[in-house]
């Protein structure tokens, strides 16, 4: 949504600002991948001030900051654990992380109390509310027009829901996910002819728009390994076939304290041109690519212009702060243009939604406000018309160019 003035070249910086921040606050947004789950998925479809609370980010924060265990913090019940996190990081200490704050953001966005001493408020709110009516209203709140799910068939809990022709919500679009077949093939006793089957048969019934893998830092393209051999006798193969996009998400080092379990994985500096290799190799297939490491923004950014079959996407995980948001996207700017998707919002829990675009739409306004305050200096005015068509780009365009959502 644009004011009357979109046609005019905007040369007060200013009114430049005001257009900014009202487009990029008003646009939709493709969230290109969750963790998220429509309610037909039951239990896997999560909602809710515990949920928030008991998210990895918070456990592995409350740890830092009160004496408990960590194998007496997993026997509390899941209420016990929130009700500990809250009184540890929002009671006893104020929240400054960006993990704590967005929590802030939920509650206040939706009306309830930021400064309680319990969650009895916030729990009478969630249980007051659908989980239909809850993602209606986040979604709106969000202007999230649609989102990815991360979706495994080997996971047998959700295996079962796929089975019984489950009538999805259609703004929850499946993907393929493939950690197990590619970094744990020990545990996946098929032949290379069965994983080639059983990728098709699931594509058939999950309709999903790419396939995706999260990759160690130790990544490496190619290699004398049964990945390599897997990626090419199979998964390469399968998304040539179907005509889906492959995304690559490198650099995690698992389970670098597995006492703290989910909130135990690590990040390491991951090689670029590994990507680089597989991009080259296969010029017809789409890659779409982030990377943990702060370190490996700049050499993606690099390989980005050197392969067009290669789409930067978000900043991912440890890189989800304000600070790191906006150097990564200005950086992309200045490099890429508007040809990268500059967010996605990882969320596990619904109500997430709301603090990770609200907090990345500031970031990417200030980013975009700056760069055509840049180009005004260098001679060139934009308008309102131009200013939309960029957001747009960035925020579903290039999402839709590339998974067709």
């Amino acid at each position: 949504m644009v004011t009357s003035t979109e046609s005019q070249l905007l040369t007060d910086t200013t009114e430049l600002r005001g257009q900014v921040e009202l487009i990029v606050n008003s646009t939709p947004v493709a969230d290109v991948h969750t963790h998220l789950f429509p309610p037909e998925f039951n239990e896997m479809c999560l909602s809710g001030i515990d949920e928030l609370l008991t998210y990895h980010y918070l456990t592995a924060e409350t740890f830092r900051s009160t004496k408990i265990a960590a194998d007496q913090f997993w026997r509390l019940s899941k209420t016990e654990q929130a009700d500990l996190v809250w009184r540890t990081l929002f009671v006893e200490n104020t929240p400054t992380s960006e993990a704590a704050r967005g929590i802030v953001t939920v509650l206040d966005v939706l009306g309830l109390d930021t400064r309680a001493d319990d969650l009895k408020e916030a729990r009478a709110f969630f249980a007051s509310h659908s989980r239909t009516e809850l993602i209606d209203q986040v979604f709106d709140i969000a202007r999230v027009s649609g989102v990815v799910m991360t979706n495994d068939p080997l996971d047998t809990t959700e295996g079962r829901v796929w089975e019984s022709d489950v009538d999805v919500d259609h703004r929850f679009k499946s993907s393929l996910r493939l950690d197990r077949l590619l970094n744990h093939w020990e545990r996946v006793p098929l032949t290379v002819a069965e994983q080639r089957r059983f990728l098709d048969r699931w594509i058939e019934r999950m309709q999903p728009v790419y396939m995706g893998v999260s990759l160690p830092a130790d990544f490496k393209f190619p290699a004398d390994d049964t990945r390599d051999r897997l990626l090419r006798e199979v998964v390469l193969l399968t998304v040539k076939e179907h005509g889906l996009p492959l995304t690559l998400m490198v650099g995690v080092r698992r389970r670098v304290n597995p006492n703290l379990r989910e909130a135990g994985d690590g990040v390491g500096k991951a090689d670029v041109t590994s990507v680089e290799r597989i991009c080259g190799e296969y010029p017809d297939v789409k890659f779409l690519a982030t990377f943990l490491s702060r370190e490996n923004q700049h050499e993606l950014c690099v390989a980005a212009r050197k392969f067009n079959n290669l789409m930067p996407f978000g900043c991912w995980w440890f890189l989800n702060n304000p600070s790191i948001v906006s150097e990564i996207t200005r950086e992309r700017l200045e490099m890429l243009g508007t040809s990268f998707i500059p967010q996605h919002s990882d969320a596990r829990v619904l109500e997430q939604l709301i603090y990770k675009w609200k907090h990345a739409r500031k970031e990417i306004a200030d980013a975009l406000c700056d760069t055509y305050q840049q180009l005004l200096l260098s001679g060139r005015a934009v308008t309102a018309d131009e200013i939309s068509r960029d957001v747009s780009r960035l925020f579903s365009g290039n999402c839709k160019e590339w998974i067709g959502v």
